[in-house]
């Protein structure tokens, strides 16, 4: 036990714990683990937990990082799961490696865990992932950038905004998918920065935040000015961008492509800012892991993945105002229509 408090003392100014949803039965615990508390993603992602945990009787604490890259914070929010007794643990894992040993301490305390959003490495070592085809929402917006550009894509300059260097697996496979919309030889497809295209300016981080977004851009800039596509992880990151081409007269100049799908990112490709997005739905994530965890509570069963895949995939569109053969698409009305944050 004192190793408990030891560690949730260590990971106090780390990470932030929200309040815990009403319990109406008695033993049911769960606890949501997110990457930050500020990114609107987590944050609907908190709002449908705690709301589904309300409907279902379920006690749920929220925990969050200080930062994108917080993985000490999330081991932490672990321990005191644990120590809580919780029946079950969803978790945006910051760092997808080296969480594994605590996922696995959960896991053998008989907690069920289950990774939303971003797998873990393996992706085996959760019960499940309920989570975007982050491959898939790369996949569409590389896809699109290639036909938007038609013939000029053979001498694209394009560059790419990634979370951080320690090559989480949704920054991978957002990374990796993007290439291989665009018809890049993705050479290792669990490793960013081995490609040898001379398409590729460079790759820079930006911790999936507006000035991580504005800096990595600047960088890229510095390495060729003359690029003219932009991979970015997310909708923050890629309004930085935006912020960093427009001070150097750019906007508009440079395609912008992005994940989420959250209500800013939508309104940006309203406002012509982001060129399209792949939208993911995170309220459904969590609300249907809430799910996951009373049935598991109940009856022991565990969740199955999707038909054909090692995860339960909750659905990802492209949403763009100007669409493209060969691409589907959704438009910014419908977008809105579906969007979060």
């Amino acid at each position: 036990m004192k190793s408990v408090f030891k560690a949730a003392l260590l990971g106090a100014a780390a990470i932030a714990v929200f309040g815990a949803a009403p319990s109406q039965a008695a033993g049911v615990g769960a606890c949501l683990i997110t990457k930050t508390e500020t990114n609107p993603f987590f944050v609907k992602m908190r709002e449908g937990a705690t709301a589904k945990a309300a409907e279902l009787g379920i006690e749920l604490k929220a925990y969050a990082g200080k930062d994108d890259g917080d993985n000490e914070g999330q081991v932490a929010a672990i321990e005191t799961c644990i120590a809580d007794g919780v029946k079950g643990i969803l978790i945006t894992p910051s760092d997808t490696k080296a969480i594994v040993p605590s996922i696995k301490k959960a896991r053998d305390a008989g907690i069920l865990v289950i990774a939303l959003d971003t797998p873990l490495e393996p992706i085996d070592a959760a019960d499940q992932t309920m989570a975007t085809d982050n491959f898939q929402a790369g996949f569409l917006i590389g896809a699109y950038a290639k036909a938007k550009l038609g013939e000029a894509a053979k001498d694209a300059k394009i560059g790419f905004l990634n979370i951080n260097p320690k090559q989480v697996t949704v920054d991978v496979l957002r990374n990796q998918g993007f290439m291989k919309g665009f018809g890049i030889d993705i050479k290792d497809a669990n490793v960013i920065g081995d490609e040898d295209d001379p398409r590729i300016v460079g790759h820079d981080y930006t911790n999936g935040n507006p000035e991580g977004g504005r800096k990595a851009m600047e960088n890229l800039l510095q390495i060729n000015p003359d690029i003219n596509v932009i991979h970015t992880i997310n909708e923050p990151a890629a309004a930085g961008a935006y912020e960093a081409l427009k001070a150097v007269g750019k906007d508009g100049q440079v395609l912008i492509m992005s994940v989420d799908g959250g209500c800013p990112g939508v309104k940006d490709v309203a406002a012509g800012i982001i060129g399209g997005t792949s939208q993911q739905y995170p309220l459904l994530m969590a609300s249907m892991g809430v799910e996951a965890i009373k049935k598991f509570a109940e009856t022991g069963e565990k969740p199955k993945a999707t038909e054909g895949k090692n995860f339960f995939d909750t659905g990802v569109q492209l949403i763009t105002d100007n669409p493209v053969d060969g691409v589907p698409s959704i438009d910014t009305k419908k977008g809105l229509e579906l969007c979060w944050g």
